[in-house]
């Protein structure tokens, strides 16, 4: 299994060597990326940037750890889990005080694999091919200058929707709706529903609501061309500059991001085994802190009992 952390804490050094420890007692091979190495100092860790043999990646730190080891798994096809160590950390499955309990049920293979839906993300300028990436979570088109909007027409499957004078617009999947969607006003989507989602930025416009539409839709966005350029962003890591009459493409990717569920009873600092959509209710619950005292849940009638 490979370990991998956000090296510049010093929480998530120590956790890493926990992990590390506790895997090497029972036996598993312990694999880190020649770039950590030095940071990370796991004691009988093999050194390698080949995960093609890699059954996990255990990821410590936040949101942004994980999107970073995602990069990693993707092409390769290797299913992540992600330990929490940031401060809402949406995408991870558990918690400090729940890293034992994590890894054990780890090494005992407790744990199934999820598809997650990627979004597919080309950027050209006249034709011309500028920038190609995908996203996990989202990718944003936003305005390049802070005292200037970014003017753009929003398009689906090849028809214009509206011309938007806004802060940018957010094209996002399933998974992110949590994210900077979810901060932009758009609404919450269980995971296992295939959508693709489009939420504008502080529009200016008489029609700028969030939208939701089918996982084959191609949904895009041009810079109007006698407008400033913009940037793209995709899920705040990959960056494209987008010139005045820029086009940005995005439709459902070719790959998905395969994440790892713990399977079992709910223990401290671990997300539940509830299935299905029940298990993503509890996460919405337990990380933005949703008020439920009081809840008593469905009652069977005495003829159903």
């Amino acid at each position: 299994m490979l370990v991998t952390a956000h090296t510049g804490r010093q929480n998530a050094l120590h956790k890493a060597r926990l992990v590390a420890g506790r895997l090497h007692a029972a036996g598993i091979t312990v694999q880190v990326l020649k770039s950590e190495a030095h940071e990370l100092r796991l004691e009988n860790a093999e050194e390698s940037d080949d995960i093609s043999q890699t059954e996990l990646i255990i990821v410590l730190g936040g949101d942004g750890t994980l999107l970073r080891g995602a990069e990693l798994a993707r092409p390769a096809g290797v299913p992540l889990i992600g330990v929490n160590l940031g401060h809402v950390g949406f995408l991870a499955e558990a918690e400090p005080d729940g890293l034992a309990h994590a890894v054990d049920r780890l090494v005992e293979k407790k744990y199934a694999v999820e598809e997650r839906m990627t979004i597919d993300v080309t950027a050209r300028s006249n034709g011309d091919l500028i920038g190609s990436t995908w996203a996990l979570n989202e990718a944003t088109i936003e305005k390049g200058a802070r005292e200037r909007m970014l003017e753009v027409i929003c398009e689906i499957d090849g028809r214009p929707l509206s011309l938007l004078g806004c802060d940018g617009v957010v094209c996002s999947t399933p998974t992110g709706s949590t994210a900077y969607a979810f901060s932009a006003g758009g609404p919450v989507v269980w995971p296992e529903v295939e959508a693709l989602l489009m939420v504008p930025i502080s529009a200016h416009a008489l029609f700028a609501p969030p939208l939701v539409v089918s996982p084959s839709s191609v949904l895009a966005v041009e810079v109007i061309s006698a407008a400033p350029g913009g940037v793209l962003w995709c899920d705040g890591r990959r960056k494209v500059d987008l010139p005045p009459g820029a086009r940005v493409e995005v439709r459902r990717g070719t790959l998905p991001v395969r994440l790892a569920r713990l399977d079992g009873p709910a223990g401290p600092g671990l997300v539940g085994s509830v299935e299905g959509g029940g298990r993503f209710t509890d996460r919405l619950v337990a990380k933005f802190g949703l008020p439920v005292a009081g809840w008593r849940g469905r009652k069977e009638s005495p003829e159903h009992a």
